[in-house]
């Protein structure tokens, strides 16, 4: 025992002594790390790991005791660019150990972006070549551009290094250019005034040498020194035109210089000793007695004792009483931190409680066998899907969403386009209408995706058929608002005596078929034509003039008149077997729901879904198994039955992403054979899913791109619900139990909000959506979540326009959600 004892006290000494090695490393300045960026305690510095920076990801980035205060250290064509303006082509990182040097070749343009792609950008008839650079410079370091020519003489007081700054931490704060000071506003002020090119822009808050970011708030005071005295620093307001704008640090490249073009010497204020405090990721909903509850702790790298955590009831009188004490495991290193996991699944007994490690307090939560029955999901069923209703004016009591829009639903869009949204309209419209010519059927049903206002076919199908499936497995009659078709409005919080999921079905499915009927094959989607309209914050009414074809619509009072405005919606076609298979799938599933509620809509969604079954004989897999599977389960037919047996081998092949759809058809299957191979291929995905789940301390993979991986997350827990329930020898419950958790809060990060806004104790109620620019949200709205700064930053920014953090979305991203939430319900209320 006392030489167990003794060779456990080495290992922690040991253990101290590398620490404080390194702790003391890092207390001299900054290092180039084995992850190729600038580190040193308390501060970081990025150069070209992230690659969006339409959407403040890129160039150099710094991170300033646990905080992304700045982004977009690069050479820019703009004072405040926008989301479609040029940004240069990043080239290939380079590290110099020796002289503690990070480089990166850009150049304008970026022939992947020049008029090509999902978002194109236009750029200007200019060849530009440079090395953006970052150099290790003690407590500070060097930024700095070299350029391969001067800048062209045309060019010349134009093109300037931008820095980014977050606004969310500066409003209210305070700013010293030289001897000048300042205040940051919340809201953009002028004066402002017109350039020469008729561009608005504000008067820079202050130009000078040095500037110096909240010196009253250490850990946000970042100091900036300019080196090339033939050019000044300015602070701009990057809202003049961009409501998303940031604050920026601008200096322009001087004439007829190359090597040190503009040069930055930038000092971050580290706190002494910064140490990242615990954050405690829990469920901010809570947990069903039945349900594993594992907080995890996430704690900084160079922490080295694991403290005690502690469970506490809080009784009536607000009193804590302590109920668990225990030493959480140690599950070890993922990103950049050190994760801990404190098991507290022995307490079932219902209650309110909080949890403690060290200093760090949770959230209070709530353990009880109805924890997922209220509040849960029916805010995205009775806020979030009826406020995105297009067609329809939404009342929310004394409030009104938005008014009756897009009445004047569509004109057919321009070939040859690529629309600046991702939509591509090829050499025909594929239809007997002409570019320009107004669509009929179109102004009825759907709902806005997101924050943008358009209808995108796979988002209306996905959410019909995700809705559709959450009626029938879970029997979901919840009435609280009042839709009515005829007279075009919707009224929240006001039951009508209609199944809610059935009068949304209906809504999405009205504008699939209009289409369908109006074009002779599905629409790809409708959008504004214009940048202007795309980007307008607030009531989509807005956006045209709203008059319609016909009169049709003249005893509701509904304004009639020309259509085909300029200011109309745009619809736009493509041939796309995969999307049109997914699309007839979802009327498929419709059918069945609707069979009972409306009847006539039931069989139309029938028979165009039939009709593309035999009509589309393109090689698009997965999108023929679906449909084979939702037309198996609505007529039985066994023709498509059939169909499943026949391509067994490629169902096998592709388990993943087959084993959970036709899962749904096995009881409607009498061949033993396959059912046997099925159950074969499953086991074996199932170790996959178990590899999987070790790579994080969540239970589960999380490897987001630009996007926070949320959406992807409820998805897979999704499946895992069907792979349970079609193979549950096989797959256990706790797959989709610990994806619920990740989006109500159990997620890397400092912000441990639920990304379902308005559910939990502490959720996202800064979202991108339609009501973004009042800084609010949309109860009910799930947002793709904790983006991953690259290469190992998790962050979710109380900030509503990050589309890539805080985007609300149709399809499984609200549908996913209400699953799931109602699968854990349904799992756990089965179990004794």
């Amino acid at each position: 025992m006392i030489r167990i004892k003794y060779y456990h006290i080495l290992f922690f000494l040991t253990t101290i002594n590398l620490n404080s090695q390194k702790i003391a490393d890092s207390l001299k300045g900054f290092k180039i790390n084995d992850l190729e960026y600038l580190e040193m305690r308390g501060a970081n510095v990025m150069l070209a790991h992230d690659f969006y920076p339409e959407s403040h990801q890129g160039g150099v980035g710094i991170i300033q005791n646990g905080f992304r205060i700045a982004t977009n250290g690069d050479l820019r064509l703009e004072p405040a660019p926008g989301q479609w303006q040029p940004v240069p082509k990043v080239g290939v990182r380079q590290v110099d150990l020796k002289n503690q040097v990070i480089q990166v070749r850009m150049s304008y343009p970026d022939p992947s972006k020049n008029g090509k792609g999902f978002n194109p950008i236009a750029y200007p008839d200019l060849q530009l070549a440079y090395d953006l650079k970052v150099k290790a410079n003690g407590k500070s370091f060097i930024l700095s551009i070299d350029l391969e020519e001067p800048i062209p003489k045309e060019w010349e007081g134009k093109i300037g290094l931008n820095l980014e700054l977050f606004p969310g931490i500066l409003f209210g704060k305070t700013y010293y250019m030289d001897t000048d000071f300042g205040l940051f506003s919340r809201q953009a002020n002028g004066p402002g005034y017109y350039t020469k090119d008729g561009e608005y822009r504000l008067e820079p808050l202050a130009k000078g040498q040095k500037l110096v970011i909240a010196p009253d708030f250490p850990a946000q005071t970042l100091e900036i020194n300019n080196r090339v005295p033939e050019s000044k620093l300015e602070l701009l307001d990057g809202r003049a035109i961009h409501s998303n704008g940031w604050f920026i640090v601008r200096s322009l490249v001087p004439s007829g210089k190359t090597k040190n073009a503009v040069e930055w010497e930038i000092t971050p204020n580290v706190l002494d000793g910064f140490t990242y405090d615990p954050i405690i990721q829990h469920s901010q909903v809570g947990y069903h007695p039945n349900q594993d509850k594992i907080a995890i702790i996430e704690t900084d790298p160079n922490a080295i004792e694991v403290a005690f955590a502690k469970l506490y009831r809080i009784n009536p009188l607000g009193e804590h009483i302590e109920v668990l004490t225990k030493e959480p495991k140690v599950w070890g290193n993922f990103l950049r931190y050190k994760y801990l996991q404190f098991d507290f699944s022995e307490i079932r007994d219902s209650g309110l409680y909080v949890l403690k490690y060290g200093k760090s307090l949770s959230q209070p939560f709530q353990i009880h066998k109805n924890v997922y029955k209220r509040g849960v999901w029916q805010p995205t069923l009775e806020y979030f899907l009826p406020v995105q209703m297009c067609h329809m004016r939404v009342n929310d009591r004394y409030k009104v969403w938005h008014g009756l829009c897009h009445l004047d639903d569509a004109r057919m869009a321009p070939v040859a386009l690529n629309h600046f949204d991702g939509y591509l309209q090829g050499s025909s419209t594929l239809t007997a209408f002409k570019p320009g010519e107004h669509v009929p059927q179109l102004n009825q049903g759907g709902w806005h995706d997101a924050g943008d206002f358009d209808l995108r076919v796979e988002s209306q199908a996905s959410t019909v058929q995700g809705l559709a499936h959450i009626y029938e497995i879970f029997d979901l009659n919840y009435d609280n608002t009042s839709v009515d078709q005829k007279s075009r409005i919707v009224e929240i919080l006001k039951p009508d005596g209609k199944p809610d999921v059935l009068q949304q079905v209906e809504h999405g499915v009205l504008s699939i078929i209009g289409g369908y009927s109006a074009l002779g094959r599905f629409y790809r989607g409708i959008i504004v034509p214009t940048k202007r309209q795309y980007t307008l914050l607030g009531d989509p009414v807005n956006h045209s003039d709203n008059t319609i074809f016909s009169n049709s619509l003249a005893d509701q009072n509904i304004p009639v008149g020309l259509a085909g405005a300029p200011d109309d919606r745009w619809v736009f076609t493509e041939e796309n077997p995969a999307r049109e298979l997914s699309t007839a799938a979802a009327l498929a599933a419709a059918a069945r729901v609707l069979k009972n509620y409306n009847p006539d809509l039931a069989a139309k969604c029938l028979s165009i879904a039939k009709g593309i079954w035999t009509s589309n004989d393109q090689e698009a897999f997965i999108p023929k198994l679906e449909l084979a599977v939702e037309l198996l389960r609505t007529t039985q037919n066994t023709e498509y039955a059939k169909y499943l047996i026949k391509n067994t081998e490629g169902i096998l092949a592709d388990i993943e992403n087959t084993g959970w759809i036709v899962g749904q058809a096995l009881p409607l299957i009498t061949e033993p054979l396959f059912k046997k191979q099925l159950h074969t291929a499953v086991r074996g995905y199932f170790q996959k899913v178990v590899e999987l789940g070790k790579k994080t301390p969540y239970g589960l993979p999380y490897e987001p791109n630009i996007w926070g991986a949320g959406w992807g997350i409820q998805n897979f827990g999704m499946k895992q619900y069907y792979f349970h329930r079609s193979y549950p020898k096989i797959f256990p419950k706790d797959y989709l139990l610990s994806a619920l958790n990740f989006i109500l809060g159990v997620h890397p990060g400092v912000n441990t909000s639920s990304f379902a806004s308005g559910v939990g104790v502490r959720s996202l109620t800064q979202a991108y959506g339609m009501n973004r620019g009042e800084f609010s949200y949309i109860p009910g709205g799930v947002g793709s979540g904790t983006a991953l700064i690259r290469p190992d930053f998790p962050e979710l920014l109380e900030w509503p326009f990050l589309w890539q953090q805080t985007e609300y979305v149709l399809g499984g991203g609200t549908t996913d959600y209400i699953f799931l939430v109602l699968a854990a319900d349904q799992i756990l209320n089965d179990l004794p």
